[in-house]
């Protein structure tokens, strides 16, 4: 294999996404959101960088963004509190490092890679995960900055009922917005990363796929990287993202092969919709959603493309 060969794919999200509710102008911000984000991960591969630094640089820009359902833009549960899940893996280490529940982070991947560099554990909670941070002088946000209107309409709408809601429902329709990221590096490695603000109203700390290895996130060298969007509970249960690193490891199927039996077959035979973006050592690059469509995008030395349908 050349060493000059990397990629990177990102989402923003699967779901229910009506082209009969999205305007041009809605659209266009969308695709230039994605693009950004896209840049910024490919920036780090170009000039030589490893896929750990570029899935986070490519997350970040998507946690800055009030479009979609991370960082700025992440839901209110029921206490009117914004608590983001957020994991990153290093698939040549199999290293990872994972917050769940956390508060006021601007960056949670960040957070997440300093767990995975800094400590021996995998996945801190809470309270711990910010005690954890205090000593990296990572940038943290009042309420204020999470508070977006159209999420908080949201919330409003299903306050102080048992009703939860994944992303920005309209009706009974689903949009599902956890973000990731997915790369290969000049070096032949791969990395995943996944974040979210989880469930409109979630109550009792719910936790989703996004922070749990193997499930919403998974990266190993001998295989491929993925990062995983949809109906949390279900890619749980299937184990989505190590359901297709095992096809490809144990059955031999190829990347496009492994991700599509996933999600196309499993994923749906469970009931659960979403997508996921994967890739391998090769620089191959598959991104199957079950659902009306999935903001994503991919680029290598070849150029790059963004998708919503």
């Amino acid at each position: 294999m050349g060493k000059d060969i990397h990629a990177i794919a990102i989402h923003g999200g699967a779901g229910t996404i009506l082209r009969s509710k999205m305007t041009e102008e809605k659209e266009r911000d969308y695709r230039e959101a994605l693009e950004t984000a896209l840049d910024a991960g490919y920036l780090v591969l170009d000039q030589g960088g490893t896929s750990l630094d570029a899935v986070e640089k490519a997350v970040n820009a998507l946690e800055n963004c009030p479009l979609f359902n991370a960082g700025k833009g992440s839901v209110f549960n029921a206490k009117g509190q914004h608590e983001m899940d957020a994991s990153i893996m290093d698939g040549h280490t199999l290293h990872a490092g994972a917050v769940a529940a956390v508060r006021n982070f601007k960056n949670p991947i960040t957070l997440a890679h300093k767990v995975l560099v800094h400590s021996d554990h995998v996945l801190l909670v809470g309270e711990g995960a910010m005690e954890f941070a205090k000593p990296f002088d990572l940038e943290i946000e009042t309420d204020e900055y999470f508070h977006v209107d159209h999420r908080y309409a949201q919330w409003q709408k299903i306050k102080g009922s048992d009703s939860f809601q994944l992303d920005h429902a309209k009706e009974d329709k689903k949009y599902l917005g956890t973000v990731g990221a997915v790369a290969l590096d000049k070096h032949g490695n791969l990395a995943a990363a996944t974040s979210t603000g989880g469930m409109t109203n979630k109550k009792f700390g719910r936790i989703g796929d996004s922070p749990l290895i193997g499930l919403g996130n998974y990266a190993n060298n001998k295989t491929c990287a993925v990062s995983c969007t949809g109906s949390g509970e279900y890619l749980m249960r299937g184990v989505t993202a190590y359901d297709i690193s095992c096809l490809m490891e144990y059955k031999g199927l190829s990347l496009d092969e492994a991700a599509k039996e996933s999600v196309m077959n499993r994923l749906l035979a469970l009931g659960g919709d979403g997508g996921v973006i994967a890739i391998d050592v090769k620089g191959n690059i598959s991104m199957p959603f079950n659902c009306e469509g999935m903001y994503r995008g991919m680029r290598n030395s070849g150029g790059k493309e963004i998708s919503i349908y």
